[in-house]
């Protein structure tokens, strides 16, 4: 779950509702279990072996878990709505004529292959004609609005941490190819392995294109020189967990003159921003060193650059040679996947990204029944309810501070299911008689514009969804202090209908507690309830959080994810700080709507324990090495087994379900456990 968390619901009123539990099932699939496994010691393995065992994974994927499957059944029904509009007649301009023919020019791979490189020659020629310094920024311009990458900061906009009913434009590190700045730096064995494969990736992707290899061979080492320098002075992953480090606003004025090495003025009149009040620059450091790049690497090595991001970025979209290479890469080398997805997969996940809105409208007329969001919202009033009585009970919070956080858990903004109001695409043009390359030209140009239009020196709609009704994920906001719940999300395992409470607080519950949570973990605390970043702790409460929620970093940096590699609690602490709090907050609602009809012991397994079941088994899933290692470095989500072994050991009441001692493997004494919320 992210950090801008999508749960979305409107609630009235905040009396406790318990669901009804009569003729129910307990949700929990005794297949998926393995009960060889003792709980104390693996419970990942005895909540998820069975289902681990009987889902191995297919070359296809390098992680394959619950939110997996979930996401293939929700493409089936995808791919189900879209082929319906395939076969349909339909009117030129609409949205379904658009969702028809992206689809079908995905599937037309042999159409790319007799295009070959025809598509991108133009720009290809556009790079190589470059002479003079100062012809290379306005290039990179050009490919960067054209959707083509080529610059080595990104430029967005959105809601102002400092005044959250305004947007800003925003200026931000960016122009690495593998992401993480660790990738450029450091030397351990893995690493540097995976940095010797890129380079010989790029010498391999130049030469398919037609370049000779001892050109490929110098394009690759300018292509290097530049992005590690980039790197050497990016923001780690952790570093940009800060909001306070991570916001520099000035004036546009004071913005050409402190970064006088970037025309601006010429970037920002070509992007329709030209007369900018203020701007964001989120990372100062890389984008001074761009202006020393700028001026001082040879126009060659730009040239280089520019192109390998070109064809980086193009890949996918030109001959299957070059997706194939460019998959031998990214899919085998960084995750271990061993084959893609059949093309029908990746059309219908095109259509679902760029025309997601449209797509999503149709998927919850057809899959999101309004009785699950009527439960839903049953669900949110009491967790809600519950969150506000683990606040009351937290010792080492001054009574003030209790307050205020009350007052934003009040505020919640609360989305569920799909917007009330759907995305316009009608400007969005998808031609069939241009190439995939040239409509996706089109696309990237329209969502920029889309944006500008919309949000440029305008007020925050907080009404906009950054997530489609078909996504199997939710989010928090701290901008806005919302909480979004797609549709997709709502379904087995984490939402089921039939079944009682003990499987839905446990599964869809701690999701629901995740994302409120987010409002007050390590970064979310920062923000007020209107969204805006302050300071509304007294003195004092804000340290003795650090020294709370230090515990969980201290646990999961000693988890040893690989015998060479262990977790990264720095990194991880905020989703962490989500899953224990979603899991108290959720087992207190529990308790709460049980406590005047308490549920039966089924199949041996009380209550309780099916809580816990529960929450395990939206975690079930099986991982390649190479996809630990690079979640490990990069995502701020611990990894699924972790998320299970690593904090229910701090949850009492998980050791009462199950009886842990300190016999178990899992055993923490209790004050070694975390106390937060």
């Amino acid at each position: 779950m992210n950090k801008i968390s999508l749960f979305t619901i409107a609630f009235a009123g905040i009396t406790m509702l318990s669901c009804n539990n009569s003729k129910q099932g307990i949700g929990i699939k005794l297949e998926n279990l393995d009960t060889s496994a003792v709980p104390g010691d693996d419970f990942f393995q005895f909540a998820d072996g069975g289902w681990n065992a009987a889902h191995p994974l297919t070359d296809e994927y390098a992680r394959f878990g619950s939110f997996d499957q979930l996401a293939e059944d929700n493409r089936q029904q995808l791919k189900g709505l879209i082929d319906d509009i395939v076969a349909a007649d339909n009117e030129p301009g609409s949205n379904a004529q658009k969702i028809a023919d992206l689809y079908k020019l995905v599937l037309d791979t042999a159409r790319r292959d007799r295009e070959g490189l025809r598509p991108i020659r133009t720009w290809i020629k556009k790079i190589e004609d470059v002479k003079d310094r100062n012809e290379i920024f306005p290039l990179m311009v050009e490919l960067d609005i054209n959707g083509l990458a080529g610059n080595y900061f990104g430029i967005g906009i959105g809601a102002d941490m400092m005044d959250s009913k305004s947007n800003l434009v925003s200026v931000g590190q960016g122009g690495l190819s593998l992401g993480e700045k660790e990738y450029y730096l450091d030397t351990d064995e893995a690493t540097t392995a995976i940095r010797e494969a890129f380079k010989k990736h790029i010498v391999r992707m130049f030469t398919l294109c037609g370049f000779d290899e001892n050109t490929a061979q110098k394009k690759m080492e300018d292509v290097m020189l530049i992005e590690t320098r980039i790197a050497e002075k990016s923001y780690s992953a952790v570093q940009q967990r800060d909001p306070a480090a991570n916001y520099h606003k000035m004036s546009f004025a004071d913005l050409k003159k402190d970064f006088k090495g970037i025309d601006w003025q010429m970037m920002f009149d070509k992007l329709g921003i030209g007369d900018c009040d203020f701007v964001d620059v989120g990372q100062p450091e890389p984008i001074h060193e761009v202006e020393a790049i700028l001026a001082e690497v040879p126009v060659e090595a730009h040239k280089a650059l520019m192109e390998w991001q070109l064809i980086d970025h193009a890949a996918s979209r030109l001959t299957t040679e070059l997706d194939q290479a460019n998959f031998d890469f990214y899919g085998k080398v960084m995750s271990g996947r061993q084959e893609q997805q059949p093309w029908w997969k990746r059309a219908t996940s095109t259509v679902s990204g760029v025309l997601g809105e449209a797509i999503g409208q149709l998927y919850v007329e057809k899959y999101f029944p309004a009785s699950s969001k009527e439960r839903m919202v049953t669900l949110v009033k009491n967790l809600q309810i519950a969150l506000g009585e683990r606040i009351d009970a937290q010792d080492w919070m001054s009574d003030s501070t209790k307050a205020y956080a009350h007052t934003k858990l009040d505020a919640f903004y609360v989305k569920i299911g799909y917007p009330d109001k759907w995305k316009d695409y009608s400007k969005l043009e998808i031609d069939p008689a241009k190439t995939l390359f040239e409509n996706n030209i089109a696309v990237s140009r329209f969502f920029w514009q889309d944006a500008v239009e919309r949000k440029y020196k305008k007020p925050v709609d907080n009404t906009e969804w950054f997530m489609t009704p078909q996504t199997v994920n939710a989010y928090y906001n701290p901008t806005t202090n919302e909480i979004c719940f797609p549709a997709g999300i709502l379904q087995y395992p984490f939402f089921d209908m039939s079944a009682d409470d003990a499987f839905n607080y446990g599964a869809i519950g701690v999701v629901i507690g995740h994302e409120m949570t987010h409002g007050f973990d390590d970064q979310g605390r920062q923000f007020d309830k209107e969204g805006n970043f302050a300071d509304w702790w007294a003195e004092g409460d804000a340290d003795k959080f650090k020294e709370h929620v230090q515990v969980i970093v201290d646990h999961f940096n000693g988890i040893k994810v690989l015998p060479d590699l262990n977790g990264n609690g720095e990194l991880t602490l905020g989703e962490n700080i989500a899953d224990h709090g979603g899991l108290m907050v959720a087992y207190q609602a529990f308790k709460n709507a049980t406590k005047d009809a308490p549920l039966e012991t089924v199949n041996g397994f009380t209550p309780e324990q099916r809580f816990f079941m529960a929450y395990a088994g939206v975690w079930a899933g099986n991982i390649r090495d190479e996809e630990i290692r690079n979640r490990t470095k990069s995502d701020p989500h611990a990894l699924g087994r972790w998320r299970v072994n690593g904090t229910l050991p701090h949850i009492d009441a998980w050791y009462d379900a199950f009886g842990i001692t300190e016999d178990n493997a899992l055993y923490l004494a209790p004050e070694k456990r975390a106390r937060i919320w």
